[in-house]
């Protein structure tokens, strides 16, 4: 096993690999940068090493930083978490050529999968369904039009080397194509440094479904079933469940065997995910695949009992996957809720500054993956998402009931968060009866989101918020409950008459 890893990450997943290194007696070294000087994954790494300026290209995204620091203090793995180099081929492959282990799949099948068009003729070769559209990139205006027409609008033209939403745009008609094809090709090119696009058939009302799978080096492969994660805005899920209401047993066995024949097409070891857009009459399509540890991943280790991230080291240290997949059964129900620094009053504008008050729920079922302390401060350098609240139970109606719970007892005050909009979401009757699908926010009526929460006028908003500015500067919160949100006047009635 590894004797000291280097995490090549920030925020709420650095924080998550060091704990999965304590566990398994490993030295954990982090990396920060200016903004991240009193963070909680430089605090709490066994050593912690200054890479840069705040800004992500100068430090999170600096690849010889990252490589030569990794040799100065001695690393023998780099675990790069989410986002960031996490899917950057060239990166591990300098990492395979220094002679570090890099923990996830190998540069080769990382850029097999990378871009979207090869990924796609791939999974045509291997009997994999994907999704009607072009297997290249399309050359112009005219070609994407003639071949749009055959397959019918609406249609999705879709970055090659897309990924997080980015780089795509929904086309109804050969009138705004041309407008469309531009926008995403400039899109791609800021995005990615690929202007590449293709097109897809534009699927109606479908579900995102998605496959967690894990593999070794000695060519083992385990599925641990399926995620739901058809709650999205901007294309950037927010809302995950584990396993899917809508995925019956028939399917999930077509869905995962489906997985691990993707994944062995291109010879994958390590975690990855297989992603699906799935029908109304459950057919389902390649998407995609992301070859790395995503952020949902705590909703398939609650109803798994397997740590992902544990698995994720000891299988680049050379090992067997540690399970059976006869041993493997789901025990439960598991939902994550991501919890963003974002207005949704004001079209989800991020919300930067510090926090006046920070405490996170806890309970039976109740686990919080989270970079942030009371002290911390939201940065304008980096994503908005403060932590991921993850609840389990025996079934999904109690498993919302404890979720509604938690995210009622989150309480973070100074910050504008989306905590009231995701309350909302899973009362919804759609959410309730699982009948919702990757359009359901857009779909949402936003001025009656929050209820007589966001009925208040803006008076009372000011009222409250100058209530709590004064008394945390009198210390009068000093061991009291800020409730989540300000907006909530029941909250200073009861506390504060």
């Amino acid at each position: 096993m590894f004797k000291k890893i280097l995490i090549a990450n920030r925020g709420e997943i650095a924080v998550r690999i060091i704990k999965a290194c304590r566990e398994l007696g490993i030295k954990s070294a982090a990396i920060y940068s200016d903004a991240d000087l009193t963070s909680l994954h430089t605090r709490m790494a066994d050593e912690s090493f200054y890479i840069g300026a705040s800004a992500a290209s100068e430090s999170y995204l600096n690849q010889n930083k990252i490589l030569e620091l990794a040799k100065t203090i001695g690393a023998d793995a780099i675990h790069p978490g989410y986002g960031f180099f996490s899917e950057n081929s060239s990166f591990i492959e300098s990492i395979e050529k220094s002679g570090i282990t890099f923990i996830g799949p190998s540069s080769k099948s990382v850029k097999m999968m990378g871009s979207k068009t090869a990924a796609r003729t791939l999974m045509s070769k291997n009997n994999v369904l994907v999704v009607p559209g072009t297997l290249e990139a399309i050359k112009n205006v005219e070609e994407g039009i003639k071949f749009s027409e055959k397959i019918g609008f609406p249609v999705l033209l879709k970055a090659s080397a897309g990924g997080g939403g980015k780089g795509m745009r929904k086309v109804i008609s050969k009138e705004e194509f041309k407008s469309a094809f531009e926008s995403t090709k400039r899109e791609a090119l800021k995005s990615f440094a690929n202007d590449e696009v293709y097109i897809e058939k534009f699927i109606e009302n479908p579900k995102h479904i998605e496959v967690q799978i894990v593999a070794d080096k000695q060519g083992n492969y385990r599925h641990l079933f399926e995620r739901e994660c058809s709650i999205q805005r901007r294309h950037q899920k927010i809302i995950e469940e584990a396993p899917s209401s809508f995925v019956d047993k028939d399917t999930r066995n077509k869905i995962t065997m489906a997985a691990i024949q993707a994944a062995k097409a291109c010879g994958y070891f390590n975690a990855g995910t297989i992603e699906f857009l799935m029908d109304s009459n459950k057919g389902f399509y390649f998407l995609e695949m992301n070859t790395r540890i995503q952020v949902e991943h705590p909703v398939t280790e609650l109803i798994s009992g397997i740590d992902l991230v544990k698995e994720q080291i000891s299988i680049a240290a050379g090992n067997k996957i540690s399970f059976e997949q006869n041993d493997i059964v789901i025990n439960g129900y598991a939902l994550e809720c991501r919890i963003y620094a974002e207005d949704p009053e004001n079209n989800f504008l991020p919300s930067t500054g510090k926090f006046l008050h920070y405490k996170e729920p806890n309970g039976i079922g109740v686990r919080v993956d989270s970079g942030f302390t009371s002290d911390s401060e939201i940065s304008i350098h980096y994503d908005p998402m403060i932590a991921k609240l993850i609840c389990w139970d025996r079934d999904r109606n109690k498993t919302v009931q404890r979720m509604n719970r938690a995210l009622n007892e989150f309480q973070i005050a100074g910050i504008t968060t989306n905590i009231k909009f995701l309350n909302y979401i899973l009362n919804t009757d759609e959410f309730s009866k699982g009948e919702y699908d990757i359009n359901f926010i857009d779909n949402l009526n936003y001025t009656s989101l929050l209820g007589d929460n966001l009925s208040q006028s803006k008076d009372e908003h000011e009222t409250a918020a100058s209530i709590l500015a004064a008394l945390i500067k009198s210390k009068k919160l000093s061991g009291q409950i800020v409730n989540s949100s300000v907006k909530n006047n029941n909250w200073w009635e009861q506390n504060y008459e």
